[in-house]
């Protein structure tokens, strides 16, 4: 792979392009393969899984990484949040992808084997609702609509049904599936409880196949990762959510400010604390949150504040201390 770091005028959307790309050709992630860059002297083997959506965040900051520590490989997967838990879980990874919190079965299954982590809160992002360029009559939906559309057991099946004065046409549904912490955050905020969703919708593990499902269905609509969205602006549109003041799009304003509601959410890196022993491992750590703005906002996603930033610097350094 050699090539230098992404860079160019297309910014957010050339960089967040390629790796979405390389992520769904099924390749290790950018970092451990690079036969440039600078020789730091550290050497190891950091393996980052889980949260899909997360993952063009995590091979960014891998991919500048390695092009400073070349001899360090860190092949980034993004299975899903609960397929990475497992394997987190298990120690089969160092750092874990999530666009959700750890559940409790999950934790317990971490003790049983013996694997202690940490939580660090890395970037923010925001749940869209996309929908077909062709759609002129949706420009918003309350969260009441959101919740009558994707409820469990919801009889709703043409968009009249949500509105008299929209077409009375059947509606197609996508969305993330089970294994996502996506699927997780969106149905505890829309329906009220983890999990709980109608079965008709068709889920995927790619949000690139809720992309091309909405753009090839005048009727369809979906949810997924703000960014998606962005990095497909020709052939998408927003559905702005009103929580009771008003209709507001997911931007970066309305995001990092936490004004999109409820589905703007903080995400995660869970990191193994006994893996804190590798230098190249704590190194990598700390420059994860040294770049995780500047990155975050290059790929589509959007900046934690700088004090958020401040404490999880302080909370590494102290695990940093006790298990190094």
């Amino acid at each position: 792979m050699g090539n230098e770091p992404i860079s160019g005028s297309d910014g957010a959307v050339s960089r967040r392009h390629v790796l979405l790309g390389t992520a769904g050709a099924g390749l290790t992630g950018l970092s451990g393969c690079l036969v440039r860059g600078q020789d730091s002297g550290l050497e190891g083997q950091i393996r980052i899984d889980g949260s899909n959506t997360l993952l063009p965040n995590s091979a960014a900051v891998a991919e500048q990484f390695n092009w400073e520590n070349n001899r360090v490989r860190i092949p980034v997967r993004g299975s899903g949040t609960g397929a990475g838990f497992q394997k987190f879980c298990n120690g089969e990874t160092e750092v874990q992808d999530a666009s959700r919190e750890i559940k409790s079965d999950e934790e317990t299954w971490c003790a049983e084997n013996g694997v202690e982590w940490m939580e660090l809160e890395v970037v923010r992002d925001g749940i869209a609702l996309y929908k077909n360029p062709a759609n002129d009559w949706c420009e918003c939906l309350t969260v009441d609509q959101l919740t009558e559309l994707w409820q469990s057991g919801s009889t709703v099946e043409t968009w009249s049904d949500l509105d008299d004065e929209w077409p009375d046409e059947e509606l197609s549904l996508y969305g993330r599936d089970s294994a996502s912490g996506t699927f997780d955050y969106f149905t505890e905020a829309i329906a009220g409880e983890s999990g709980s969703i109608r079965s008709d919708y068709s889920g995927t593990p790619d949000t690139n196949v809720i992309v091309r499902g909405v753009r090839g269905n005048q009727y369809a609509t979906g949810f997924g990762g703000a960014g998606y969205y962005y990095e497909n602006e020709d052939d998408l549109e927003l559905i702005a959510v009103d929580n009771g003041d008003g209709c507001v799009y997911p931007t970066p304003e309305t995001i990092e400010e936490g004004e999109y509601q409820p589905l703007s959410r903080p995400m995660y890196i869970y990191v193994r604390l006994d893996a804190l022993e590798s230098e190249a491992y704590r190194e990598f750590l700390r420059y994860y949150l040294d770049v995780t703005q500047e990155t975050a906002r290059g790929v589509g996603f959007y900046a934690v504040s700088d004090e958020t930033i401040a404490r999880q610097r302080e909370r590494l350094e102290d695990a940093i201390a006790e298990y190094a």
